[in-house]
């Protein structure tokens, strides 16, 4: 299994997604950013951060990835936020520190 480390503390990685959610903080996020060619500069930028709080607290009640159009609309973003400050929905996901997906949570990351 992959690991980074982060403030020296060593956090495991399954195919780039974080293996334990509670393993997440910006500062993990701004690593995996990097690894996901995302941004070299840390912190993120306050719009990337929201989308991935959001994310994170829509997953943590919910146990699935929220429509991204809702993702913008509530936090207050442009119809295309997440596409526009990630490029791949997946990508939001893995930086948002979420586990790895199942094929049926795949299946509405992919959809138009």
């Amino acid at each position: 299994m992959e690991t980074i480390e982060v403030e020296g503390k060593k956090i495991e990685l399954d195919e780039g997604f974080l293996v334990n959610i509670d393993d997440w903080s910006e500062k993990v996020a701004c690593v995996l950013a990097e690894k996901e060619g995302v941004g070299k500069t840390c912190p993120l930028s306050k719009e990337r951060m929201d989308i991935l709080k959001f994310i994170r607290d829509y997953y943590k009640e919910n146990k699935a990835f929220p429509v991204i159009s809702n993702v913008c609309l509530n936090i207050h973003q442009s119809k295309q936020c997440v596409s526009v400050e990630f490029a791949n929905p997946l990508t939001a996901w893995k930086i948002a520190g979420l586990p790895k997906l199942t094929p049926e949570m795949y299946k509405y990351l992919t959809l138009p």
